[in-house]
């Protein structure tokens, strides 16, 4: 059986989240494929909840930019980095893997 996933544009590469992430309000995430847990912060919660809802990266910064006092240089390099990160944890996968 195949998992559901979602969609993520990362430098114009489609990447996957596995829609089975469990993610707390509490920021407390944990991946059921591996046993994995990891915490987030608010705002990477957020972030990751947004991602996993499909949000575009321009429908996050607009969120981020109404939400936070930053900018959108700011919010653009934090998402990059972000989703480096997911893509580190295996988080993530190019789609077609």
């Amino acid at each position: 059986m195949q998992s559901q996933k979602h969609t993520l544009i990362h430098k114009n590469i489609s990447m996957q989240i596995n829609k089975n992430i469990a993610i707390s309000d509490s920021g407390f995430l944990f991946n059921p494929a591996t046993g994995e847990s990891y915490s987030l912060n608010i705002t990477g919660t957020e972030l990751l909840n947004l991602i996993k809802e499909g949000k575009t990266i321009e429908e996050i910064t607009s969120i981020f930019l109404d939400k936070y006092d930053t900018d959108k240089v700011t919010i653009e390099k934090d998402y990059q980095d972000f989703t480096e990160v997911i893509m580190q944890y295996n988080l993530s996968e190019k789609e077609g893997e």
